[in-house]
């Protein structure tokens, strides 16, 4: 089994691990009846419990918000803007952690902070709940089919109860609702595209693909734009799918969209090559699709199972996945 692996030496990862040590207990709250010796009076119907979220200031510009979903306690990290418009409507964009990864060390290696600074939009970066099976255990995981079948998480509910809440505290633009993600984060992405799709207008996913469940099973409701950027000598999720994980190849995962989307069947491809640095990067791109959307395969020669970025692979990811994202809303292409 795999976990992603990103340095947590960095100062940022130390401030901020040390800023989250408050841990919180999020309870759902209810109320009862006043009791009353009158056996002819008929009680009425108690009401199911409340919501209950308890957020904290984690520093940063970053909050950290528990609550107990499915007898589970689950949090958050979202990072809003300090210039951010309230009164104007906010692009969403979920990040999602990698088996055995964080929400702290997706902050760090993905750096989508600057991005919501320089762009005006929200990132929720959720944690993945622990999971343990015959096979497997981790410290988090998305359950997502594959390898994770045996977790009864329930994480598309998850990820629409988080965002039932930010519709609450901000101003969100409810069209504008994006997901990414690393590896089993990538994963989730395409399960919500199948099973969240009223609320998630694209995603990206980098070193990820989809489950044998979640590409058997999926029922998007609109054309989805979809972004994969994949390493052509990924060991962990091969490029060409692991049946005995339950991983979809990645080509299976893009011929699925372009037919899903009524894009053309065979994709204009584009490849720059780095001859210097001994490496090239392929972009697939499969047009004319309904709604103007786009599916995109971005493969770069070398790369192994990273997060990749403009230093060491040219290939700057977060930048990419929000130029990409950012296009679409829930009706495509917009004007």
């Amino acid at each position: 089994m795999y976990i992603d692996v990103i340095s947590t030496n960095s100062s940022f990862y130390m401030k901020l691990k040390l800023l989250l040590t408050c841990f919180l207990l999020a309870s759902c709250g209810g109320g009862g009846n006043e009791s009353d010796t009158d056996s002819d009076r008929v009680d009425p119907p108690i009401n199911p419990p409340s919501f209950s979220e308890e957020c904290i200031d984690a520093g940063l510009n970053i909050e950290r918000c528990t609550f107990t979903h499915n007898n589970i306690e689950r949090y958050y990290l979202i990072y809003v803007p300090a210039n951010i418009d309230q009164n104007s409507e906010i692009p969403l964009l979920f990040s999602l952690h990698g088996y055995g990864g964080s929400a702290i060390r997706n902050i760090e290696y993905t750096n989508f902070r600057s991005l919501a600074d320089e762009n005006g939009f929200i990132v929720i970066f959720p944690q993945g709940a622990p999971f343990t099976s015959q096979l497997v255990s981790s410290s988090s995981h998305w359950n997502s089919g594959g390898w994770t079948s045996g977790s009864d998480v329930d994480d598309v509910d998850f990820i629409e109860t988080i965002i039932d809440q930010s519709l609450i505290k901000h101003n969100i633009n409810e069209s504008r609702i994006y997901s990414t993600g690393m590896s089993n984060g990538g994963f989730m992405s395409y399960h919500l595209a199948c099973n969240l799709s009223s609320r998630i207008a694209a995603i990206a996913s980098v070193t990820g693909s989809m489950t044998f469940e979640t590409y058997d099973e999926c029922n998007p409701s609109h054309p989805t734009p979809i972004l994969q950027i994949h390493g052509a000598l990924d060991p962990t999720v091969p490029f060409s799918g692991n049946t005995t994980l339950g991983m979809k190849s990645i080509p299976d995962s893009m011929n699925y969209w372009a037919t899903f989307n009524s894009c053309d069947a065979e994709p204009v491809i584009a490849i720059a090559d780095f001859f210097d640095e001994g490496y090239s990067i392929q972009y697939d791109y499969y047009e004319n699709c309904m709604n103007n959307v786009s599916v995109e395969l971005v493969l770069h020669s070398t790369m192994r199972h990273t997060w990749p970025n403009f230093n060491s692979l040219s290939l700057p990811a977060s930048i990419s996945i929000w130029d990409f994202l950012s296009q679409y809303d829930l009706n495509g292409l917009i004007d």
